[in-house]
């Protein structure tokens, strides 16, 4: 009875997404340090294509789009918004580039109302609004680096994220969340490849460890890497699968709200992972993204 609506049905997507997401994406530290943001994204596309190839004909899926326009439009803004978040990590701090990305929400609820014409009402708005607030005190910009154009570049990706979401049911009504996901990671992989060939022809010098993330070539990788990578290849298709069914099943501007959710997930993994305590103001944060979900689902009941 509870998820016959559309947009509990859409949360419960969201939530699913924010938990698989979470916990794969703190393994990314792992992944970093041995190998390059590009070959990471090229190996992940991969490897998903394969997941697929051997899915799709066994479940039945369809893969093909019904209109390419509309899907490969959508899967390069979602590539273009991933590539400026994971781009502005080699020279921002990781809080200010967070926090740039989670201005989506605030991106989706104007592209509704300014592009579509979509009334939203004040009850989304101040779920936004106690969603960012929320992100601005678990990840708010400190004074590891000074506000500047530069931090312009992961707000952009936030826009880019939220315009892809839209699209989700404007541009690519009538395809299946599998087709949307195949897309997306096609992009993703497509922007490695040639990110991947511009690092092995420039050939940068790259720093060890994490910190020569952006910047790294091609290199061999362990075992541990290759088993990381195929978890996260796993887990995102599963994960952006929800995701993109998530914005399907509802209005965006409502489905939004939810994404926030990934935040507090991403800690609660780091806690059983890697015993990372949040502190006080972590716990107020979380506290007002979980409001801003709950106002949504009493308003949506």
């Amino acid at each position: 009875m509870l998820f016959r609506n559309a947009t509990l049905q859409a949360a419960a997507a969201i939530c699913g997404y924010a938990l698989i997401i979470g916990f794969t994406d703190n393994y990314v530290r792992v992944i970093a340090a041995e190998i390059g943001l590009w070959q990471f994204h090229l190996m992940r596309s991969v490897m998903v294509a394969g997941i697929l190839a051997l899915a799709a004909p066994a479940l039945g899926l369809r893969l093909m789009p019904r209109r390419w326009a509309g899907v490969v439009a959508r899967s390069g803004v979602h590539g273009a918004a991933m590539l400026c978040y994971f781009g502005s990590l080699g020279f921002l701090p990781v809080p200010q580039v967070a926090a740039g990305l989670f201005t989506a929400p605030i991106f989706v609820l104007l592209i509704t109302r300014l592009v579509y014409h979509e009334p939203i009402g004040r009850y989304r708005i101040a779920a936004v609004a106690l969603g960012f607030a929320g992100i601005l005190l678990v990840l708010g910009p400190g004074s590891q680096a000074p506000i500047g154009p530069a931090a312009l570049v992961p707000v952009l990706g936030g826009a880019l994220y939220a315009l892809g979401n839209v699209a989700t049911r404007a541009w690519c009504a009538g395809e299946s969340a599998v087709t949307l996901t195949a897309g997306f990671f096609a992009a993703l992989g497509l922007f490695g490849a040639i990110g991947l060939g511009l690092a092995t022809w420039i050939a940068p010098e790259a720093a060890p460890g994490a910190a020569g993330f952006i910047l790294r070539g091609p290199v061999s990788p362990s075992g541990t890497v290759v088993f990381w990578v195929f978890v996260q290849a796993l887990g995102s298709l599963v994960g952006v699968g929800l995701m993109v069914r998530g914005y399907q099943l509802a209005d965006p501007s409502r489905v939004a709200v939810f994404e926030y959710v990934v935040l507090p997930a991403a800690a609660l993994w780091g806690w059983l992972l890697w015993a990372e305590v949040p502190g006080l103001r972590d716990w107020a944060g979380m506290a007002l993204i979980t409001l801003a979900g709950l106002l949504i689902i009493w308003r949506a009941r």
